[in-house]
């Protein structure tokens, strides 16, 4: 319990910091047992989900019990070699995310209103 406190006693922390954890350039062929082998030496480990389809196979998200297990693992593994990829580890912002999911969206929305209405943008 004194570890604990040491450890998070007068601590602050950037705003961005949280638990959960996005990590990009994966090996595709990476398994979930290497992986918590690899995040699993900086604190307990809630969940991974590792990206399987087209759009997210080389990513996944990993997401730690603890606050500063997070923010120790972005310190030591960023850059860190896993078969010759060198991992991206980035703090999970669900705004960042949700805009770019909202702007695909609107970029298909316009794509299918231009289909309907006979309007192309090869004209111009």
């Amino acid at each position: 319990m004194t570890t604990i406190s040491l450890r998070k006693g007068n601590t602050r922390l950037p705003p961005e910091v949280n638990r959960v954890l996005y990590v990009r350039n994966l090996p595709f062929n990476i398994t979930s047992e290497e992986m918590y082998d690899i995040f699993g030496k900086y604190g307990a480990i809630r969940q991974i989900r590792i990206g399987t389809n087209k759009d997210t196979r080389g990513t996944a998200f990993v997401v730690y019990e603890d606050i500063y297990d997070a923010k120790t693992a972005v310190d030591h593994l960023s850059g860190f070699n896993v078969a010759n990829r060198y991992l991206i580890v980035l703090y999970y912002q669900q705004a960042k995310m949700s805009k770019k999911f909202d702007q695909k969206k609107k970029e298909d929305e316009i794509a299918r209103m231009q289909e309907k209405y006979g309007v192309s943008t090869k004209d111009k």
